[in-house]
């Protein structure tokens, strides 16, 4: 219910952000201004997660998409810097497919290769927002990151588990403006955005 009610009041709230976000992708980038993934949702279920488009469409001569740093903007960027290329995923919360806090979601390809630790990681909603988030983001290498995610699913049995949430949405808040200013942790050193997961 929690979930329900933030999401819709920040997306009425938000609304003309939305707008102007979304005129700028298409003016800057064109048509899609959304990029939609499948991504492991809540007990490794296939779920789409939008955000708004931050990457040109090149190919390389057999098909597969360009390297991230070839077909990443600076709008694309900023976007990333600011986190304004999440804002869709807001309407996944209002659907139930993701919750404001928890594990981040991500490909379903990654589901395979999770250990059985890891793998407690998909016992919940993933989040806008998470444990690992607020610890390092993208500058936190696999194994810490999913290890922070393990964390929170342990945690959510305390009784303080609420004002942990509360905490963290707090914090996201602090590092989205200090991430804007700095651009730590918007990508794993030496890559334009997330390396693969390998175990």
């Amino acid at each position: 219910m929690a979930d329900l009610a933030f999401a819709t009041v920040l997306i009425v709230v938000l609304a003309p952000l939305f707008a102007i976000v979304a005129a700028v992708v298409w003016a800057r980038l064109g048509r899609p201004v959304l990029y939609c993934d499948e991504r492991a949702g809540m007990n490794a279920q296939p779920i789409r997660v939008m955000k708004f488009r931050s990457m040109k469409e090149l190919y390389e001569p057999d098909g597969r998409p360009a390297a991230d740093a070839v077909r990443l903007t600076s709008l694309g960027r900023f976007l990333r810097r600011t986190s304004l290329d999440e804002l869709p995923q807001l309407f996944s919360v209002l659907k139930g497919d993701m919750s404001l806090v928890g594990p981040r979601p991500l490909p379903m390809r990654y589901v395979a290769r999770y250990s059985p630790r890891q793998s407690l990681r998909l016992t919940v909603r993933p989040g806008l927002t998470g444990w690992a988030q607020i610890h390092g983001r993208n500058a936190v290498d696999w194994p810490e990151r999913l290890e922070y995610d393990v964390q929170y699913v342990e945690y959510l049995g305390r009784w303080w588990a609420p004002f942990l949430d509360l905490w963290i949405v707090m914090a996201t808040a602090v590092q989205v403006l200090a991430t804007g200013l700095t651009g730590r942790g918007i990508a794993a050193q030496g890559t334009a955005t997330m390396k693969e997961f390998q175990p």
